[in-house]
């Protein structure tokens, strides 16, 4: 890729929109796209008003800020107001409810949290404040999981001991097998997760198509390459294949990234299980540190509640992250919980669906077909 502009052309666009239409004939296709960067790409540039009826899209729990769940929250809150200690955390996660309010209200509350853009900004936080505790708020999939590992191999390697990690970082494997076993939901298919893929690679999707007859294309962020992916899964179910596709190939390799990999490994084990909001508990699908990483793991040097939290009765966060419902069915959306008051985290992340709804127009069932009736009269 030289320009963006290639991957937002207008001319390839239709062909491949009237592709789809060709493929999709007069069949209902329901596509689950899992990344929340998918989502804000469908959204921001009203791809689902130019796809036909036929062809519905739906949010899965690729948002990494949405699926921490309340409780997890909490116990960040607990550590951030602990005497001594400096909390450090993407900003993203500042805002995310707790149940007794969030990382803005404690450091409002004397609490010092500091907003850094990566886990290395926290470890350099440390080496300038040797007689401060500095903790960073670990959260993301197997994405972000190897820069945390990075830093942690570098403390290690400088001797810093004041520095520690709150580790909540999740694998995307687990969770698309709960949605898959979920009894709420049919699907003809799955968008797969580009970022993450460029991690992991295509191996662990496998079971997809071998274990349930889902077809499924990791795709990359652009408009071209959204359409481009539902047209190779169309095309795949049209020829009765059932297989793991690459559309996001100038990114994406086979066998992933091998060296942040090893780090992984190095680095994390795997959890017995991990609370997800909207999904519960699901084995094996959290990171936490291995032994030899223990002088360095928060949940060993605090006192941390673990208690578990139910959501607000009114957020419907968890059905939004499992695709049984658009984010405009949720009774609160758009009036109690807006980007300025969240309720739910799916209205709080840049990833989060609701957040794509509210900031691009969507905000119930009538705007969405009064919008696609304009998109395709100016297309």
């Amino acid at each position: 890729m030289r320009f963006v502009d290639e991957y937002r052309d207008p001319t390839a666009a239709r062909a491949l929109v009237a592709r789809i239409t060709e493929l999709a004939g007069d069949e209902q296709f329901k596509f689950m796209e899992v990344c929340g960067g998918h989502t804000h790409t469908i959204y921001r540039h009203g791809i689902e008003h130019v796809l036909p009826a036929s062809v519905e899209l739906v949010h899965g729990p690729g948002c990494p800020v949405c699926v921490i769940p309340m409780g997890r929250v909490d116990d960040a809150i607990a550590v951030a107001k602990t005497p001594g200690v400096i909390f450090t955390s993407f900003g993203d996660m500042m805002r995310v409810p707790g149940s007794q309010g969030n990382l803005l209200a404690a450091k409002a509350e004397g609490a010092d949290v500091r907003f850094v853009y990566s886990p290395l900004d926290a470890l350099k936080i440390a080496v300038e404040n040797p007689g401060r505790a500095v903790v960073f708020f670990a959260v993301g999939f197997e994405t972000t999981a190897p820069s945390t590992a990075l830093t942690l191999l570098a403390a290690r390697a400088k001797g810093v001991r004041n520095f520690s990690v709150f580790s909540n970082h999740v694998t995307i494997v687990p969770p698309l097998k709960a949605i898959l076993d979920s009894p709420d939901l049919r699907l003809n298919g799955f968008l797969g997760p580009g970022h993450v893929s460029t991690v992991v690679g295509q191996r662990p999707y496998r079971f997809v198509p071998g274990d349930y007859g889902l077809p499924l294309v990791t795709a990359g962020f652009e408009p071209l390459d959204i359409l481009q992916a539902i047209t190779m899964l169309l095309a795949q179910i049209s020829e009765g294949r059932c297989e793991v596709e690459n559309q996001y190939s100038r990114v994406v390799r086979e066998e992933g990234n091998p060296r942040a990999l090893a780090v992984l490994a190095e680095v994390f084990t795997l959890r017995p299980h991990f609370e997800w909001r909207g999904l519960g508990f699901i084995s094996q699908s959290g990171l936490a540190l291995r032994p030899e990483f223990a002088a360095f793991d928060a949940e060993l040097r605090y006192d941390i509640p673990g208690v578990r939290v139910a959501d607000p009765k009114a957020c419907q966060c968890g059905e939004v992250l499992k695709g049984v419902i658009k984010p405009w069915e949720c009774k609160v959306f758009g009036t109690a919980c807006t980007p300025e008051t969240p309720i739910g985290t799916c209205m709080v992340s840049s990833e989060g669906a609701c957040a794509a709804y509210y900031n691009f127009g969507r905000m119930h069932r009538e705007a969405a077909v009064t919008l696609g009736r304009r998109s395709k009269q100016t297309a």
